[in-house]
């Protein structure tokens, strides 16, 4: 499989980290965050669990518009042979 060399922008991981340290963040929004945190200055790629989670939230009209881009911002980082 190809390597995806998209990093996370300073930031979105700036706001990612505000995130995670929020006790009334919701857990998908942390969960989306540390992804999206966790592929900022290194090599990692979103898992294909977790490309499902951000296809959902960025099809869903509930979720807000940070989720949506932390959500975003871990699909850009996908592997683009996964099926």
């Amino acid at each position: 499989m190809a390597n995806n060399t998209k990093k996370t922008s300073p930031t979105v991981a700036s706001q990612a980290a505000q995130v995670l340290k929020d006790p009334n963040a919701s857990a998908i929004q942390k969960s989306l965050a540390g992804s999206a945190l966790s592929q900022s200055g290194t090599s990692n790629q979103t898992g294909g669990k977790m490309e499902t989670t951000a296809s959902k939230v960025l099809n869903s009209p509930k979720y807000s518009d940070q989720t949506k881009t932390f959500a975003a911002s871990v699909l850009a980082q996908a592997n683009k042979e996964r099926k």
